[in-house]
Protein backbone atom coordinates (compact mmCIF):
# COMPACT_ATOMS: atom_id res chain seq x y z
CA UNK A 1 0.00 0.00 0.00
CA UNK A 2 1.33 3.45 -1.27
CA UNK A 3 1.16 6.37 1.43
CA UNK A 4 1.33 8.86 -0.73
CA UNK A 5 -0.83 10.78 -4.03
CA UNK A 6 1.63 11.44 -6.85
CA UNK A 7 2.31 13.16 -10.06
CA UNK A 8 5.02 14.01 -12.51
CA UNK A 9 4.99 17.16 -14.43
CA UNK A 10 7.45 18.91 -17.24
CA UNK A 11 7.16 22.33 -16.21
CA UNK A 12 8.88 24.74 -14.31
CA UNK A 13 9.62 24.10 -10.76
CA UNK A 14 8.57 27.55 -9.27
CA UNK A 15 5.13 27.62 -11.40
CA UNK A 16 4.47 24.34 -10.23
CA UNK A 17 4.83 25.41 -6.79
CA UNK A 18 1.97 28.02 -7.63
CA UNK A 19 0.23 25.83 -9.73
CA UNK A 20 0.18 23.47 -6.64
CA UNK A 21 -0.85 26.47 -4.05
CA UNK A 22 -3.75 27.23 -6.07
CA UNK A 23 -5.17 24.47 -7.21
CA UNK A 24 -5.16 23.51 -3.29
CA UNK A 25 -6.76 26.87 -2.72
CA UNK A 26 -9.48 26.00 -5.06
CA UNK A 27 -9.85 22.75 -2.90
CA UNK A 28 -10.58 25.03 0.12
CA UNK A 29 -7.05 24.63 1.30
CA UNK A 30 -4.77 27.08 2.73
CA UNK A 31 -0.76 26.65 2.93
CA UNK A 32 0.18 27.02 6.72
CA UNK A 33 3.66 26.12 6.35
CA UNK A 34 6.19 26.45 3.27
CA UNK A 35 9.37 24.40 3.47
CA UNK A 36 12.41 25.46 1.62
CA UNK A 37 14.60 21.82 1.75
CA UNK A 38 16.47 22.78 -0.69
CA UNK A 39 18.19 25.73 1.31
CA UNK A 40 17.28 24.52 4.66
CA UNK A 41 19.73 21.57 3.89
CA UNK A 42 22.52 24.12 2.53
CA UNK A 43 22.58 26.24 5.26
CA UNK A 44 22.18 23.61 8.22
CA UNK A 45 24.84 21.15 7.02
CA UNK A 46 26.17 22.48 3.48
CA UNK A 47 24.82 20.07 1.38
CA UNK A 48 23.36 20.57 -2.24
CA UNK A 49 20.03 19.22 -3.01
CA UNK A 50 17.87 19.42 -6.08
CA UNK A 51 14.94 22.14 -4.89
CA UNK A 52 12.47 20.40 -2.49
CA UNK A 53 9.38 22.36 -1.25
CA UNK A 54 7.57 20.85 1.95
CA UNK A 55 3.94 22.75 1.58
CA UNK A 56 1.89 22.21 5.10
CA UNK A 57 -1.63 22.08 3.62
CA UNK A 58 -5.15 22.38 5.37
CA UNK A 59 -8.36 22.18 5.25
CA UNK A 60 -9.99 24.53 8.12
CA UNK A 61 -13.49 22.46 8.35
CA UNK A 62 -12.25 18.81 7.77
CA UNK A 63 -9.50 19.61 10.09
CA UNK A 64 -12.19 21.03 12.85
CA UNK A 65 -14.10 18.13 12.02
CA UNK A 66 -10.88 15.68 12.43
CA UNK A 67 -9.98 17.27 15.71
CA UNK A 68 -12.95 16.82 17.39
CA UNK A 69 -13.15 13.39 16.92
CA UNK A 70 -9.30 12.75 17.91
CA UNK A 71 -8.12 15.40 19.75
CA UNK A 72 -4.53 14.31 19.48
CA UNK A 73 -5.10 14.39 15.44
CA UNK A 74 -2.25 17.82 14.88
CA UNK A 75 0.30 15.66 15.29
CA UNK A 76 -0.53 13.91 11.86
CA UNK A 77 -1.26 17.23 10.74
CA UNK A 78 -1.56 19.65 8.40
CA UNK A 79 -1.49 17.25 4.95
CA UNK A 80 1.75 17.45 3.77
CA UNK A 81 2.77 18.08 -0.28
CA UNK A 82 6.03 18.33 -1.21
CA UNK A 83 7.05 19.53 -4.54
CA UNK A 84 10.37 17.92 -6.00
CA UNK A 85 12.76 18.52 -8.82
CA UNK A 86 14.10 15.20 -10.19
CA UNK A 87 17.55 14.13 -11.65
CA UNK A 88 16.12 14.31 -15.42
CA UNK A 89 14.65 17.72 -14.46
CA UNK A 90 10.85 16.77 -14.23
CA UNK A 91 8.91 18.02 -11.31
CA UNK A 92 7.17 15.33 -9.08
CA UNK A 93 3.88 16.98 -6.83
CA UNK A 94 3.27 14.39 -4.32
CA UNK A 95 0.35 14.15 -0.72
CA UNK A 96 0.37 12.19 2.09
CA UNK A 97 -2.39 10.10 1.28
CA UNK A 98 -4.80 11.01 4.46
CA UNK A 99 -6.54 7.73 4.63
CA UNK A 100 -3.73 5.77 5.01
CA UNK A 101 -2.15 8.55 7.82
CA UNK A 102 -5.51 8.55 9.79
CA UNK A 103 -5.17 4.77 9.86
CA UNK A 104 -2.80 5.40 12.23
CA UNK A 105 -4.92 6.66 14.83
CA UNK A 106 -6.96 3.05 15.01
CA UNK A 107 -9.83 5.63 14.89
CA UNK A 108 -12.71 4.39 12.48
CA UNK A 109 -14.87 6.92 12.73
CA UNK A 110 -11.66 9.49 10.84
CA UNK A 111 -12.85 7.58 7.48
CA UNK A 112 -15.22 9.49 6.17
CA UNK A 113 -13.46 12.62 7.09
CA UNK A 114 -9.94 11.36 5.66
CA UNK A 115 -11.79 9.76 2.13
CA UNK A 116 -13.22 13.33 1.94
CA UNK A 117 -9.17 15.05 2.14
CA UNK A 118 -8.21 12.26 0.02
CA UNK A 119 -10.84 12.77 -3.12
CA UNK A 120 -10.13 16.33 -2.72
CA UNK A 121 -6.22 16.19 -2.82
CA UNK A 122 -6.34 13.74 -5.13
CA UNK A 123 -8.52 16.09 -7.70
CA UNK A 124 -6.04 18.50 -6.87
CA UNK A 125 -2.78 17.02 -7.98
CA UNK A 126 -3.99 15.75 -10.96
CA UNK A 127 -4.94 19.09 -11.97
CA UNK A 128 -1.47 20.31 -12.03
CA UNK A 129 0.27 21.16 -15.52
CA UNK A 130 -3.21 20.81 -16.96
Amino acid sequence: MTYYIAKMVSHPFDKVVADVTARLKEHGFGLLTDIDVQATLKSKIGVEVPRYRILGACNPRFAHEALKIEDKLGVLLPCNVIVRETADQKVEVASVDPVVAMERTGNPALRSTAEEVRRLLTSAISQIGS
